[in-house]
C-alpha cells in the first residue's frame, strides 16, 4: 500500500515525518500525471504546488481553518488530500468533481473561484466575518504571482492592510500565470528573488538565530526584525510592507521541511502577512517543466513522451482567428492585438511571433486591457481585444463607459463563448450576448463557421465604432476558408434553407445543430426555413418581419442564456411591430449555471442537441398549429 492510500483527510498528515511528507509529495505527483494523462486538466500548476499544499494541510486544520485558492485551478492536490482522492479520476468529467474549488462539493472548499485575483478580497471578507462572530480560525489566501497583475488583488491588499485582520497570504511565485508573466509587478518579484546579497545575508541571519539556545519568541521576533531591516535596505519597493502587510520571504516552495517550519512560525502572528514562495511550474515532470504553458491546461497526453493524444481534425476557431489577424495587421498598420495573459489561449501568439510590436499582453487585467484599447482607439488605432467571453465580464464598466459611450473603434473578439466543456460554469461564456446587447452603439456578430469568422474579422476591422464577435472553443466546421475575406453587410442574415412551415433563426454553433434538426423535421413532414442570423445586434428586422408574415411561426436558437440574448431581441422586435400573435419558440441555454462535461453531454442534458431541438420544435409546431386552426375556427 502506498502512503497516499493511507491518507483519508488532512488530519492524517499531522504525525508524518519530513521524509514521509516528501514521499507523499512524490506519490501525489505520480497520481497527478497518471490521472491527467488520461483526462487532461491543469497539470503544470498543480505539479508546482504539491509541497506547499502538503505543508498547508500539515500546519493548518481544514475545514476549520479556511484556505482560499485564487483561480483554484491549482487545487487538485488540495482535493486529493481532503477526501476526494478516490474520485480524482473523475475530475472535470461529466458528473465528476470540478476542476476548481466548489462550495457545493466539499466543506474543505471555503470559497469557489475560476477567475484570478479574487482570493485576497474573499479572504478579507471571511476574516471580517470571523471577527464579527468572535471566532478564532485561521484564514489563508493562496495567490499566484500572475494574479497580482489584476487590479482586484491590489484593492484587496489595500483594504486588508488597513483592516489589520489576521490573514496569511501565500504568494506562489513561479514566473507564470498561464503564459510567462509581464509587467512591473513581475519585475519586482524577479528583483527580490535574484538579489544574491539579500538572500545570502537573510539565510545567515536565520542560521545564526537557529544556533541560539531555545529562548522562545524573543529570538524569533529578533530574526524577523533583522530580516525586515535587510529587505528595506536591499530590496527595492517593498510594496506589501508599505500597504501594512508584513512581508516574509522569498523561500523555496519545494522544501517541505522549510515550508512547515515557516508556516508554523507565521501561524499565530497577528495582523495581515504575506509569505513569498518560489516554485517551478510543472515540477517533477520534465515535459511540463520544459513547456509549462502547454501543460497549464492540457488534453490527454502520453505520459512517457508528453505528446498530446488529440486526433486530427479541422483547425480550431482560435487558430483560425490567430492566423487571420496577422494578415489583417499586415494589411492595415493601425491594427493591434491586445490580450490579458492569454496569448496562446486566444491565438494572439501568432501575432506576437509575426509582428511583436503590434501585440500587447497586459497581464491578468481585463479592465485595463479594455480601457487601454479605448485609449489606443481614441488616437486613431484599431485595437482588437481578444479576451475569453467569461473574462470580459470583468471589464463590463470599461466596455460601457470607456468604449461604447465614446463610440470608439474597439473590436472585442470573444473566444470560449457558449459552453466550453470540462472547465465548467466559471468558464462557460453564456452571458455575453445578453450583457453586450444592452450596451448602446454596440454591434454583435456570431459566425456559423471558421470561414465566416474570417469574414467577420474583416467586417469588424472595417467598421467604425464598438463591435464584438463571439465564437466557441474547439474545432471549426472544417469548411474551406476564402482566400480574400469578404465584408458582410451589418445586420444582414443569410437564408440557408427554404421551407413553408416554420422559420428557424440560429446564430453561431447552433446553425450546425439547426441544420441537422431541419433534416429530421423534414423526414417528419415539417419543412423549415433555416436562417443564419449572423448578427445579434442589429438583427435583420426586414428578413425576420417577412418570415413572421409569410410563415407565421418562428424558432430562435442560440448558445447563450435564454434571458436577454438573441431570442429576446426577436421577441422585442415582434412585439414592437405588432406581431405578438406570431407563435415564437426561443431555445437557448437555461437560466442557470451549467455543469462541466463534454459539449455533447451538456447539450443533451439541457436539450439543445439536434435530436432534442427537433423534438421540441415538433411539439411546438403541433401545439401552435392546433392553436392557429382553433383561432381560425372561432373567427
Amino acid at each position: 500500500m502506498s502512503l497516499l492510500d493511507t491518507i483519508e483527510s488532512p488530519a492524517d498528515l499531522k504525525e508524518l515525518s519530513t521524509e514521509q511528507l516528501e514521499q507523499l509529495a512524490w506519490e501525489i505527483r505520480e497520481r497527478l500525471i497518471e490521472v491527467l494523462s488520461n483526462t487532461g486538466g491543469h497539470l503544470a500548476p498543480n505539479l508546482g504546488i504539491v509541497e506547499l499544499t502538503i505543508a498547508l494541510h500539515t500546519v493548518f486544520d481544514s475545514p476549520r481553518d479556511r484556505m482560499i485558492w485564487d483561480v483554484s485551478h491549482q487545487s487538485y492536490v488540495h482535493k486529493i488530500l481532503t477526501g476526494r482522492k478516490e474520485n480524482f479520476p473523475t475530475i472535470r468529467q461529466y458528473k465528476g468533481i470540478s476542476g476548481y474549488t466548489s462550495r457545493d462539493e466539499s466543506e474543505h472548499d471555503a470559497f469557489g473561484a475560476g477567475h484570478a485575483s479574487t482570493a485576497i478580497s474573499a479572504a478579507s471578507g471571511i476574516a471580517r466575518a470571523r471577527d464579527h462572530k468572535g471566532d478564532d480560525y485561521h484564514v489563508i489566501a493562496i495567490v499566484g504571482d500572475g494574479a497580482m497583475t489584476g487590479g482586484l488583488a491590489f484593492e484587496g491588499l489595500n483594504n486588508l492592510g488597513a483592516s489589520h485582520s489576521d490573514v496569511l497570504i501565500i504568494l506562489n511565485d513561479n514566473d507564470m500565470s498561464i503564459a510567462p508573466n509581464v509587467g512591473a509587478i513581475h519585475e519586482h518579484f524577479t528583483t527580490a528573488i535574484s538579489n544574491p546579497l539579500y538572500n545570502k545575508v537573510k539565510d545567515q541571519i536565520w542560521e545564526a538565530i537557529s544556533k541560539v539556545p531555545a529562548v522562545g519568541k524573543p529570538a524569533s521576533s529578533l530574526g524577523h526584525k533583522m530580516e525586515e531591516s535587510l529587505k528595506n535596505l536591499l530590496v527595492p519597493g517593498i510594496i506589501f510592507d508599505r500597504l501594512g502587510i508584513r512581508y516574509f520571504g522569498p523561500v523555496d516552495g519545494h522544501d517541505i521541511e522549510g515550508l512547515v517550519r515557516r508556516l508554523r512560525d507565521l501561524k499565530n502572528l497577528k495582523g495581515p502577512k504575506l509569505l513569498h514562495i518560489k516554485t517551478k511550474k510543472g515540477k517533477g515532470y520534465e515535459p511540463a517543466e520544459n513547456d509549462a504553458t502547454s501543460f497549464h491546461g492540457t488534453g490527454a497526453f502520453d505520459r512517457v513522451t508528453g505528446e498530446g493524444k488529440k486526433k486530427d481534425g479541422p483547425p480550431s476557431y482560435t487558430s483560425v482567428f490567430g492566423k487571420a489577424i496577422v494578415e489583417e495587421c499586415r494589411r492595415d498598420e493601425r491594427i493591434v492585438g491586445i490580450t490579458g495573459a492569454m496569448a496562446n489561449g486566444t491565438g494572439l501568439d501568432y501575432l506576437a511571433d509575426a509582428i511583436p510590436d503590434r501585440f500587447y499582453d497586459v497581464g491578468i487585467a481585463e479592465a485595463h486591457a479594455v480601457c487601454f484599447a479605448a485609449g489606443l482607439a481614441s488616437n486613431g488605432m484599431k485595437p482588437v481585444c481578444a479576451i475569453y467571453s467569461t473574462f470580459l465580464q470583468r471589464a463590463f464598466d470599461q466596455v460601457v463607459h470607456d468604449v461604447a459611450l465614446q463610440n470608439l473603434n474597439v473590436f472585442f473578439c470573444m473566444d470560449r463563448s457558449g459552453l466550453v466543456g470540462d472547465d465548467g460554469p466559471t468558464h462557460h461564456g453564456t452571458l455575453d450576448l445578453s450583457y453586450l446587447r444592452c450596451v448602446p452603439n454596440m454591434v454583435i456578430m456570431v459566425p456559423k463557421d471558421e470561414n465566416e469568422l474570417v469574414n467577420m474579422l474583416r467586417t469588424g476591422l472595417l467598421y467604425d465604432g464598438p463591435i464584438a464577435m463571439r465564437y466557441p472553443r474547439g474545432e471549426g466546421e472544417g469548411v474551406k476558408i476564402d482566400h480574400e475575406p469578404q465584408e458582410l453587410p451589418i445586420g444582414a442574415g443569410e437564408v440557408l434553407n427554404e421551407g413553408s412551415d416554420v422559420a428557424l433563426l440560429a446564430v453561431g454553433r447552433m446553425v450546425g445543430f439547426a441544420r441537422r434538426a431541419v433534416e429530421h423535421l423534414s423526414r417528419n413532414g415539417i419543412e423549415a426555413t433555416l436562417v443564419n442570423a449572423r448578427f445579434v445586434k442589429p438583427i435583420d428586422e426586414e428578413l425576420i418581419g417577412r418570415l413572421a408574415d409569410e410563415i407565421g411561426m418562428i424558432v430562435t436558437l442560440e448558445e447563450n442564456n435564454i434571458r436577454g440574448g438573441f431570442g429576446t431581441a426577436v421577441l422585442e422586435f415582434l412585439s414592437r411591430t405588432g406581431r405578438t400573435s406570431v407563435p415564437t419558440l426561443t431555445l437557448g441555454l437555461p437560466d442557470a449555471f451549467v455543469t462541466h462535461g463534454t459539449i455533447e453531454q451538456l447539450m443533451k442534458e439541457i436539450e439543445l442537441d439536434p435530436e432534442s431541438i427537433s423534438s421540441r420544435i415538433e411539439s411546438f409546431f403541433k401545439e401552435a398549429d392546433t392553436g392557429l386552426r382553433t383561432d381560425r375556427g372561432n373567427r
